[in-house]
């Protein structure tokens, strides 16, 4: 069986974690490898607008595998510069792999996004989550901490604050609480949640696809680029898409009032 799922709705891909018995844990070295050729290949297709990640069965991720943890197996192997080398090349490939996709990215968070998988909520661009959803930065509660690029993500997402309570208790928030702290674009029932995050992603696909990744690069850019900086790169993009078919095209639907046929180039 595919420990990653990925379906295809014209403009929009669709990538579900797949090990409901695992709770979809993250943290074994063919679940990355699997995750990272998955999105890879997502990156690839010129024809995609955007990725919708979600988990089978009743949890959205679980993050680590705790039973490795105990045992010293997979990437917990080994001594402290063994675990130090298997963090590098296996966990932390996820929020690198996330932060550089050139996609807009969603989180369809069905159930518990519980340490690594909390992070990978918080590094896709935007969440819709169902009731059914929790939030915990539970890596306290194991006696360790976000190894994953947590401490980075989450306080830009939630709050320094916030993210500190969650980091530091190690406490779960339900749904309702990360909406009002501002981590969710949207709550809503469980039988909602995929028809919403495919509505939100529609809306999305209709853009003009170097436009859409171009803006997905700026925003990722802007996190960590100074003002000045970002406006030269702003600029030096900005004269590339003026100069493509679909920017035509855009103006030229816009006038007409009618329906624009982007082609991506």
């Amino acid at each position: 069986m595919s420990r990653i799922l990925v379906e295809y709705k014209q403009h929009i891909a669709i990538l579900t974690l797949n090990q409901p018995k695992m709770r979809n844990s993250i943290s074994e070295i063919e679940m990355v490898d699997e995750f990272i050729n998955a999105l890879e290949q997502i990156a690839n297709d010129k024809e995609l607008r955007c990725l919708i990640i979600t988990g089978a069965g009743s949890a959205f991720s679980s993050g680590g595998n705790i039973k490795h943890m105990l045992n010293k197996e997979g990437m917990f192997a080994g001594e402290a510069n063994d675990v130090r080398e298997n963090y590098a090349n296996v966990i932390q490939r996820i929020p690198q792999a996330l932060f550089n996709l050139n996609l807009p990215t969603i989180a369809a968070v069905n159930g518990p996004a519980v340490g690594a998988g909390c992070d990978l909520a918080m590094y896709c661009d935007m969440r819709v989550a169902s009731g059914n959803a929790m939030f915990a930065e539970s890596f306290i509660k194991v006696g360790i901490i976000p190894g994953d690029g947590g401490a980075w993500i989450l306080p830009r997402i939630a709050g320094f604050a916030r993210a500190a309570e969650m980091a530091f208790t190690g406490e779960a928030i339900n749904a309702q609480q990360a909406y009002e702290w501002g981590m969710l674009n949207r709550l809503v029932k469980a039988d909602e949640l995929m028809d919403t995050a495919m509505d939100l992603a529609q809306r999305i696909a209709k853009n003009p696809p170097q436009a859409l990744r171009a803006t997905k690069q700026l925003l990722r850019a802007g996190t960590s680029m100074p003002l000045d900086s970002l406006l030269q790169m702003s600029a030096a993009i900005q004269a590339n898409l003026h100069q493509t078919e679909d920017h035509i095209e855009a103006v030229s639907a816009m006038i007409e009032k009618r329906e624009p046929n982007y082609k991506g180039k």
